[in-house]
């Protein structure tokens, strides 16, 4: 029993609270009391924040009206060329020399590629050949004529004196008309050969392949060494073109209009033109025709429309690239004539243009909220009609004054935003 006692005392001892432990114990109840006051004072500050942020918006400047013709039709098409071909050979052959490539400028009937001409050189020195021996036989021809007829004019003499008979200047005579026949026919005979030199000839200048018209040249299809025919044949193994030219001074914009809109367009209407590629120049055109038939699968009209201002730069350097190329995205806008233009702008009292994006309406009118000095004002404003996607105000909104275009729902009168960059 008093063994057990004094074992429970060092147990007993180690209960016992020293002052180190107090002073631990209070630093670390310090430690937490501070990192929570950091903590609550942290999202303190940052509910302060987030209340007091600014809404961002999305503003747009209210544009004067403009002057000009207005658009009553907006479309959609790309760039054709009116002059476009594929050159090809008028006989199958082999290529046996290529002068140009894609991006060439060619001028009319430059030479572009050649074929395999042996065989019609050939038959074009085979042809010179017949028409040269014809033409010597047309000779000695001429000389047994020369000779005949001298036998002739004796045998007639002999005759009148009675000395040689009458079947002698028949045979005489005969043999001068067979060599007048013979150089008849070998007269002939020469004509048909030059004839047929034309032929070959004709073979010959088959194999030379020329441009028909100035352009550029826009794609290369035949290689040398390869098969090329004015028809399919052979499979893949044979070509059915040599290049393909483009006039681009022939380029013009083909856009499909839905037949519910047609009625809109009319032949020599003006259009303005804006490529894709280059969004800033706007190019004055016009429409050229309207192909009279419809798509029955896509309810579209053809409009094909002509360009009136040319790519100057490209006129007056023509050593620079075009800019209007080939099959390039282009949007038109087809505008009023200038009567209906001008008698919408006598009866327009617009002051300013916004989208209609930018109004909003409660039950009693029509508002805007303008921004001043980063703050929002509530005004109201007289509203016309509407132009495509902007709507004319008629009061209450002048010109280069900064509208809410895009913003939340809970703006008021007085409110300081940020306008969103």
């Amino acid at each position: 029993m008093a063994t057990s006692q004094k074992s429970l005392k060092p147990d007993l001892a180690s209960l016992r609270i020293t002052d180190a432990k107090r002073k631990t114990s209070r630093s670390r109840r310090w430690v937490w009391i501070v990192v929570a006051v950091l903590g609550v004072g942290l999202l303190a500050a940052v509910a302060s924040a987030y209340l007091n942020r600014k809404p961002e918006v999305e503003v747009v400047a209210a544009r004067k009206p403009a002057t000009g013709p207005a658009g009553v039709l907006n479309a959609s098409g790309y760039i054709t060329p009116r002059r476009r071909a594929t050159i090809a050979a008028k006989i199958t052959g082999r290529v046996t020399g290529v002068f140009f490539d894609e991006g060439t400028r060619v001028s009319e009937g430059q030479l572009l590629a050649t074929l395999d001409d042996s065989d019609a050189k050939r038959a074009l020195d085979s042809s010179k050949a017949d028409r040269d021996a014809t033409q010597a036989a047309i000779a000695d021809f001429e000389v047994q004529l020369h000779n005949a007829e001298i036998e002739l004019r004796r045998a007639q003499q002999l005759v009148k004196e009675g000395v040689q008979t009458q079947q002698a200047l028949d045979a005489a005579n005969m043999n001068a008309d067979s060599l007048r026949a013979k150089i008849a026919l070998a007269k002939q005979q020469v004509t048909a050969a030059d004839a047929r030199i034309q032929v070959q000839q004709q073979a010959m200048d088959n194999c030379i392949i020329r441009a028909p018209f100035a352009g550029i040249a826009v794609s290369k299809d035949a290689q040398v060494g390869e098969m090329v025919s004015p028809v399919s044949a052979g499979g893949g193994f044979t070509r059915t073109g040599i290049a393909t030219i483009v006039d681009l001074h022939s380029n013009e914009v083909e856009v499909d209009v839905s037949e519910a809109y047609i009625a809109k367009v009319q032949a020599n209407q003006r259009v303005n033109a804006v490529l894709d590629a280059y969004p800033d120049w706007e190019i004055p055109a016009k429409v050229r025709t309207v192909i009279p038939t419809a798509d029955r699968q896509k309810a579209t009209v053809k409009v094909r429309i002509s360009f009136t201002d040319k790519d100057h730069v490209h006129l007056i350097d023509p050593a620079t690239e075009p800019r209007i190329l080939p099959d390039m995205g282009v949007k038109v806008t087809f505008l009023e004539d200038d009567d209906k233009s001008r008698q919408k702008e006598e009866q327009s009292a617009a002051i300013s243009l916004i989208p209609q994006a930018a109004v909003h309406q409660d039950s009693s009118s029509k508002y805007v909220f303008v921004v001043n000095n980063d703050a929002i004002e509530r005004r109201a404003v007289t509203v016309g009609p509407a132009r495509g996607a902007d709507v004319e105000i008629l009061a209450g909104l002048q010109p280069d004054q900064m509208v809410v275009l895009k913003g939340p729902d809970s703006l008021r009168e007085g409110q300081s935003v940020q306008i969103k960059k």
